[in-house]
């Protein structure tokens, strides 16, 4: 298991829990899943983990009551909601009863990691910078901006958590596949080609900036975020 940070992981649906338990372990954490409020409970006073993922709907204890029952205890550490409401009442009820942060089903698991080590700057000083640097190539994982020397990138928010994802595996083939199980929704069924789009998206705004193409093609393995290695 990692040696990172602490990351509880409570949702009862188990191919959510195995999703975000490999995706997080592979970012460096150390997680335990569990699928109840009691069960989260339990593990928060044995581990004191540095950060909660819990889903709203539990079918014992909701997500609400368990953080209600955790802050009235005395335990500060951070939590980021799981919810498939979008509704802003939820939102509000959520931060209310002392959650940090939200994510609504489905979710990207690239999007889950990158909301946790954003709570966890906040929360543990974490000496790691938010932001991301390629070359000239710039990206602040808080304010979401992206820049390539004095220029400003617009980027979508789709087109701003695939370039992240190719930045944080520099020089490394990444494969339609794990493309989209990090930057697209956990349950998305579409057709793969939908890669192919935002990486031409991407390179219509990148490339007139950069004197050779950053985005590469390796013709049936995937892309490559090219950079000089120092």
């Amino acid at each position: 298991m990692a040696d990172g940070p602490k990351v509880l992981v409570c949702d009862d649906e188990e191919n959510i829990r195995d999703l975000l338990t490999t995706s997080l372990r592979f970012a460096g954490f150390s997680v335990r899943a569990v699928a109840t409020g009691a069960q989260s409970i339990s593990a928060v006073l044995e581990e004191e983990p540095d950060i909660i993922v819990l889903d709203v709907m539990l079918p014992d204890i909701n997500g609400f009551g368990v953080t209600k029952r955790l802050r009235a205890s005395g335990y500060t550490c951070p939590i980021l909601f799981l919810t498939a409401k979008d509704s802003t009442e939820d939102k509000i009820t959520g931060l209310t009863v002392g959650g940090d942060d939200y994510v609504t089903k489905p979710f990207s698991l690239d999007e889950i990691v990158a909301r946790i080590k954003a709570i966890l700057r906040r929360t543990l000083d974490d000496e790691e910078d938010a932001v991301l640097r390629i070359g000239n190539l710039a990206m602040d994982q808080d304010t979401h901006e992206v820049s390539f020397g004095p220029n400003h990138v617009e980027l979508s928010p789709t087109e701003f958590k695939l370039l992240r994802y190719l930045m944080l595996n520099p020089n490394r083939v990444l494969s339609k596949n794990q493309i989209l199980d990090h930057v697209w929704e956990y349950d998305f069924n579409g057709d793969a080609g939908i890669v192919e789009s935002y990486v031409s998206y991407l390179r219509r705004k990148l490339d007139p900036l950069t004197p050779e193409p950053l985005i590469q093609t390796k013709r049936g393995f995937g892309y490559m975020l090219k950079t000089d290695k120092a």
